[in-house]
C-alpha cells in the first residue's frame, strides 16, 4: 500500500482464504479456473497473492493469519465462516464477496426468499417444512397426479428439492399421463448426472422440501457467472432432466455453449449479486414460455476451461481492487495485457456454417432454412372400445361432476383422478352373482353386467393408471326435470347416458423402435452437410426445434422416441416426452370440423359398396335368402339388439368394423405369427382388400370431397406451416439485407470492417423485425412459436463463423386422419375454383405413386424442407424454394413374402420404414410464393390464430477485445453495462 510519504511503493495484498480442497486452487491443481485467475491477476504486477493454507484457516487463531488489502473468502463445506467474519471485522479488508449472507445460499428457502425480496423471478413454489423425518403435516396432501402444500397444488410434473443448499439430490415426479416416474439429479459422477425410476411415484418424507413447477426449457439449461454487477457469463449444456447422459469432448470436459443473455437476463445477473452481496456467484437460469426464472444461487462459482473467460474475470476484478484501494490508478487502463490471450478451441469448432442443402441440380449456392414434418405415430395395438347405455345414478353423477354439473353436456374423462373415480363406482355396481339369461329382459341385464365387467377389467389393468391409453366419455341420453331440493323450481337431470371406454392403441416396443430409427435417419439425412453436427445446433440453439403432438398417448410417445433417435438421447421415455414435446390437441387431434361430411362420404361408400355386392349376389341367385330374415331378427342373430335397425331395412352393409379387423389381423400377423393362427393369412388379405378400399374413402370419395374433407380437419395445422415457412423467409431476409448493407458501407469505410458492434447490432435489427413481422403470429398465448428464438449463441466465445443463421425445424406428429389430410390438400389444392387452371403441387409421377399408394402406414411422414439460394436476388421468387417428400411408412409388404426377410422381420416383430419419395420432378422448382398461394384458400389466416405475447429482444455479448470491454467498466463509462453482460 501506500508508503508514509503517499506514494504507491508496495503491491496490493489480495488475500485468498478459501478452503484448498474445496476449490482446488493449490499445486495439485494449477490449471483449475482459480489458479488460472489468480496467475494472471499476479502477472499486473499490482497485487501480491496471499493464500491462506488449509491449517492455518482451521486451527490458528485470526490474530495470526495474514494481513491483506483485499479479501477473497467464501463458505465451503468444513470452512469455518464464523471465524472468517471475525477476521474481516478486525482487519476490514476489501472484500470481494461479503461474508455475513453467505449462510443464505445453504438453505433454499432463504434463497428463494431472497430473489422474491428483489423482485427476481423463481418458480411458482410451496415449502414443505418437517422438524423430524416422516412427519405428517394436515398442510401436506399427496395424490397420484399431484401434491397440496397449504391449498397450493402443483401437478405432476413437478420439482422437489431438499432445503439444504448443498444436497443436490433433486427428483422430479411425472405425471401418470405420460407414464408416471420420478428422475433424480445429482452431481456429476463418471458421465452420468441422473437416474430415471419408473417404479418410484411417491414423494419423499425424510425432511423439509421445497416443491414447485416444472419449468419446460427444451432441454437445455442455462448457467450464469457473474463477476461484479456490470459482468456475466452465461453457458447453455444438455439439461439432465431429459437424459443422464453428460456430454463430454475428445478431452473428457463436459460440452458447454457460450450463450447470449437478453437485457432483462442481465439485470437478474445484476440483482443476484446485490440481493446476496457477492460479486462472483453463479446461478441456474431457466428459459421457459418467453420468461426466465432464477433458482439455485451458489456462491464464488467460475466457468471452467474459458481462457476468454479467465482474461474477463483478472482485468474486472482488478478494476474491483484498484477502485477499493488504488482509485488513482484505477482510471488507467494497460496497453496490453500482461499476459499471452489464448484463443479458446471450442468443442464446436467444426460448426462453421450451415450445410448446403444441394438437391439436383440446384449448385453449391442453397442452404438449408426450414425442415417441416407431418409424422404419423409408430405401430400400436389395436384399437378396442365399450359401448354401453348407463341409467346407474353414481355414473350419471359422475358425468355430473366432470362437466361442470351441466346436465346434457358430454363429459371425457382420462386422468388417473377421474379415471380411479370411475373404477370406484364401477365395482359398486357390478354384480356379484351373474342374472340368468331366460328371457329378452334378463338377457339385456346379463349383456349389461358383462360391459360392466369388462369395463372394470380394463381399468383394474396394471394395478394403476400409468401410460395414457385409457378414456372414457360420457353422453347424456335422456333428461327429466325435478324439483329441487330447496324447493325454488326445477331443474334438468340426466337419466341415460351413453358410456365408450377406448382402450388399447398403445405404441408397441415395435412402434418405439420405429420411431426412434426414423429420429436417426432424419437427423443424419434431413440436414445435408451437417452429419452429426445436428447435435451442437441443438444445443447451441442454432438449431431452432420444436416438436408438437396430439393428445393420444401413441402419437405423444412416437414423438418422444423420435426425438431421442434425433438427439441421440438415452433412457426412458417419459423425462423426453415432458421436455421437447408440446401437446396442441386444437391443431393434432380430431375429427369434429368435418364429421358430417365424413359421415357423408361413409354413407355414399356404403351405397356404392351394397350395389356393387347386390350385382354380384343377383348373378349367384342368392340374395332371396336373405331377404326372408327380418332386420330385428338379423340383428339379434349377430348380437346387436341396438344396432341401427333402419341401415339394415335398407339393405346397407356395415362397413364400420372393416378397420378394426384389418387392424387386428395385421397386429397378429405381425406380433402373434408365433401361434400360427390358421386362417389368418387369408383373413388379412380380404380385409387389407376391403380397408384399402374404405379407408382413404372416409376422407372423401372424389378428389373434390377429398379436398374439403382434407383442409377442414387440417385447417390449423396448414395455417401453422404457413406460418412456419413464413418465419424463416422473413428472418432469411432480414440477416441477408444487413449482410448486404455491411458490404456496402465496408467498401467505402474500410475501418468499419473491424466493427465489434456489427453482429450485435445484426442481432438487435433481426430480433426487432421478427417481432413485429406478421410470421410471428402464433397458436395462442400460452404457446408463442417465437419465445425461443432470442436465445442464441455467443459468437465470439464459441467459434463460429455465421451465427446469425440457424435451421427451424417444426416435428408435428399425429395419427392417420392428418397425414390423409394434408396429402389430400397437396394432392388437389389445384381444384379450388380460385385456383383453376392451376397445375397440381404434385407432379404427374408423384400422382401416380400415391394412387398407387393404399395405405399411409404406421410412421408414414411427409417433409416440407426449405432452401435459400443465396446467389440470386433478394426479392427473386425463386430465392426460396421448397421441396417436398413423402413415405409411406412401416410398408407391411415384406410380411406376406415366405421367404428369409419375412422370417427375421417375424422374430424382430418389427417393419421398416420406407424411404421418402418426391412429389415433385427432378430439377423442378417449387417457390415459396406459389407454395402460399395454393394453400392459402385451406388454411387458417395468420390473423385468425390468437396474438402472442412479444417477448423481450436481446443485445450485447462478447464481441470487443477485452480492452474495449474493460472501456466500459472504467469510471467515466461508470453506469454502462459491460457488453460481456
Amino acid at each position: 500500500m501506500k508508503d508514509e510519504g503517499g506514494d504507491f511503493g508496495t503491491k496490493i495484498k489480495i488475500g485468498v482464504c478459501v478452503m484448498q480442497k474445496k476449490v482446488k486452487c493449490g499445486s495439485e491443481a494449477n490449471s483449475g479456473p482459480m489458479r488460472q485467475i489468480l496467475d494472471r491477476l499476479q502477472k499486473f504486477g499490482e497485487f501480491e497473492i496471499i493464500e491462506f493454507m488449509d491449517k492455518t484457516i482451521i486451527d490458528d487463531p485470526i490474530e495470526s493469519w495474514p494481513i491483506c488489502d483485499c479479501l477473497i473468502a467464501f463458505h465451503s463445506s468444513g470452512y469455518p465462516l464464523e471465524k472468517a467474519k471475525a477476521y474481516a471485522a478486525l482487519r476490514k479488508p476489501f472484500l470481494v464477496n461479503e461474508l455475513e449472507p453467505q449462510h443464505l445460499l445453504h438453505d433454499r428457502r432463504k434463497v428463494y426468499e431472497q430473489l422474491q425480496r428483489y423482485g427476481v423471478h423463481v418458480p411458482r413454489y410451496a415449502l414443505v417444512n418437517r422438524e423430524v423425518p416422516y412427519q405428517e403435516l394436515d398442510y401436506f396432501v399427496e395424490q397420484e397426479d399431484f401434491v397440496e402444500v397449504h391449498g397450493n397444488r402443483f401437478w405432476k410434473p413437478f420439482v422437489e428439492k431438499p432445503v439444504d443448499g448443498d444436497d443436490h439430490r433433486i427428483m422430479i415426479y411425472y405425471p401418470s399421463s405420460a407414464g408416471g416416474g420420478m428422475k433424480e439429479l445429482f452431481r456429476k459422477v463418471g458421465n452420468r448426472s441422473s437416474e430415471f425410476h419408473p417404479e418410484l411415484r411417491r414423494v419423499r418424507r425424510e425432511g423439509s422440501y421445497i416443491y414447485e413447477e416444472f419449468m419446460p426449457t427444451g432441454g437445455t439449461d442455462v448457467k450464469v457467472y457473474t463477476v461484479g454487477t456490470e459482468y456475466a457469463h452465461a453457458e447453455a449444456r444438455k439439461s439432465p432432466v431429459v437424459d443422464g447422459v453428460v456430454m463430454r469432448n475428445p478431452d473428457g470436459k463436459e460440452v458447454r455453449y457460450p450463450v447470449l443473455l437478453t437485457p432483462t437476463e442481465k439485470q437478474m445477473a445484476r440483482d443476484v449479486c446485490i440481493a446476496f452481496r457477492q460479486a462472483v456467484c453463479g446461478f441456474d437460469l431457466l428459459r421457459c414460455e418467453g420468461r426466465s426464472y432464477v433458482c439455485d444461487v451458489n456462491g464464488w462459482s467460475f466457468v471452467k476451461n474459458s481462457h476468454k473467460y479467465y482474461d474477463d474475470t483478472a482485468c474486472v476484478l482488478r478494476k474491483m481492487f484498484l477502485d477499493a484501494k488504488a482509485p488513482h490508478l484505477s482510471t488507467t487502463i494497460p496497453p496490453t495485457l500482461p499476459w499471452k490471450v489464448t484463443e479458446q478451441v471450442q468443442p464446436s469448432e467444426g460448426l462453421t456454417r450451415q450445410g448446403s442443402g444441394i438437391i439436383g441440380t440446384f449448385g453449391q449456392s442453397e442452404e438449408l432454412r426450414c425442415v417441416i414434418a407431418i409424422i404419423r405415430h409408430g405401430d400400436r395395438t389395436p384399437k378396442q372400445k365399450v359401448k354401453l347405455r348407463v341409467t346407474e345414478e353414481k355414473l350419471l353423477n359422475l358425468m355430473l361432476k366432470y362437466n361442470g354439473g351441466r346436465p346434457r353436456a358430454e363429459t371425457k374423462l382420462k386422468s388417473a383422478v377421474q379415471l380411479q373415480d370411475l373404477l370406484d363406482a364401477t365395482r359398486m355396481l357390478v354384480p356379484r352373482n351373474r342374472p340368468g339369461r331366460e328371457s329378452d329382459s334378463e338377457a339385456e341385464d346379463f349383456a349389461h353386467a358383462e360391459k360392466l365387467l369388462q369395463v372394470k377389467a380394463v381399468l383394474e389393468e396394471k394395478g394403476h393408471f400409468s401410460g395414457i391409453y385409457r378414456k372414457v366419455q360420457l353422453k347424456p341420453l335422456k333428461w327429466v326435470k325435478v324439483t329441487t331440493s330447496n324447493d325454488e323450481g326445477e331443474e334438468e337431470r340426466p337419466v341415460e347416458a351413453l358410456m365408450v371406454l377406448k382402450y388399447g392403441g398403445v405404441l408397441t416396443h415395435a412402434g418405439r423402435k420405429q420411431a426412434e430409427e426414423l429420429g436417426r435417419y432424419f437427423r443424419n439425412n434431413m440436414y445435408p452437410g451437417e452429419g452429426t453436427g445436428l447435435l451442437r445446433l441443438h444445443s447451441t440453439y442454432r438449431h431452432d426445434l420444436k416438436i408438437y403432438s396430439s393428445d393420444e398417448g401413441r402419437v405423444q410417445m412416437s414423438a418422444a422416441a423420435f426425438a431421442k433417435g434425433l438427439l441421440d438421447l438415452e433412457g426412458e421415455l417419459t423425462p423426453i416426452l415432458v421436455s421437447l414435446v408440446s401437446k396442441d390437441s386444437s391443431m393434432l387431434d380430431g375429427l369434429d370440423n368435418a364429421s358430417i361430411e365424413m359421415e357423408e362420404a361413409k354413407v355414399q361408400l356404403t351405397k356404392k359398396v351394397t350395389e356393387q355386392v347386390r350385382l354380384l349376389a343377383s348373378d349367384e341367385k342368392r340374395t332371396e335368402e336373405y331377404e326372408v330374415i327380418p332386420p330385428y331378427d338379423q340383428a339379434r342373430a349377430l348380437g346387436k339388439t341396438n344396432i341401427d335397425v333402419d341401415r339394415i331395412a335398407a339393405g346397407r352393409y356395415d362397413i364400420t368394423q372393416i378397420p378394426d379387423v384389418y387392424d387386428s389381423c395385421k397386429y397378429d400377423l405381425l406380433h402373434n405369427a408365433h401361434l400360427n393362427l390358421e386362417g389368418l393369412d387369408e383373413l388379412f388379405k380380404v380385409a387389407q382388400l376391403l380397408a384399402d378400399g374404405v379407408i382413404p374413402n372416409e376422407y372423401g370419395i372424389n378428389p373434390e370431397q377429398k379436398l374439403k374433407i382434407g383442409s377442414k380437419i387440417a385447417r390449423r395445422l396448414l395455417g401453422k406451416i404457413l406460418i412456419d415457412l413464413r418465419n424463416t423467409r422473413e428472418e432469411a431476409i432480414s440477416v441477408a439485407e444487413l449482410k448486404s448493407n455491411r458490404e456496402q458501407e465496408s467498401t467505402s469505410k474500410k475501418a468499419e470492417k473491424e466493427d465489434p458492434e456489427y453482429q450485435s447490432k445484426l442481432y438487435i435489427k433481426n430480433d426487432d423485425m421478427r417481432r413485429t413481422s406478421t410470421s410471428d403470429i402464433s397458436m395462442d398465448q400460452d404457446d408463442d412459436d417465437d419465445k425461443e428464438t432470442k436465445y442464441r449463441l455467443d459468437p465470439k466465445y464459441a467459434n463460429v463463423k455465421s451465427p446469425e443463421r440457424h435451421v427451424r425445424t417444426r416435428l408435428y406428429f399425429t395419427s392417420e386422419s392428418h397425414i390423409h389430410s394434408v396429402m389430400n390438400v397437396l394432392r388437389y389444392c389445384n381444384l379450388d375454383e380460385s385456383l383453376l387452371g392451376e397445375d397440381s403441387l404434385v407432379c404427374h409421377n408423384g400422382l401416380e405413386r400415391l394412387h398407387k399408394t393404399k395405405e399411409l402406414d404406421y410412421m408414414s411422414y411427409i417433409v416440407l424442407r426449405m432452401f435459400e439460394n443465396t446467389a440470386v436476388k433478394l426479392e427473386d421468387p425463386k430465392r426460396f424454394r421448397i421441396e417436398m417428400t413423402f413415405s409411406r411408412g412401416a410398408d407391411l409388404s415384406p410380411l406376406e413374402k415366405n421367404d428369409s426377410e419375412a422370417a427375421s422381420l417375424h422374430q424382430e416383430h418389427t417393419l421398416p420404414i420406407m424411404g421418402p419419395e418426391r412429389l415433385q420432378e427432378v430439377g423442378s422448382y417449387l417457390t415459396l410464393d406459389k407454395m402460399e398461394e395454393m394453400f392459402h384458400p385451406f388454411a387458417m389466416p395468420a390473423e385468425d390464430f390468437p396474438p402472442p405475447s412479444i417477448p423481450a429482444g436481446f443485445s450485447g455479448y462478447f464481441a470487443k477485445s477485452v480492452l474495449e470491454r474493460l472501456v466500459n467498466l472504467w469510471p467515466f463509462h461508470k453506469h454502462a453495462n459491460s457488453s460481456g453482460k
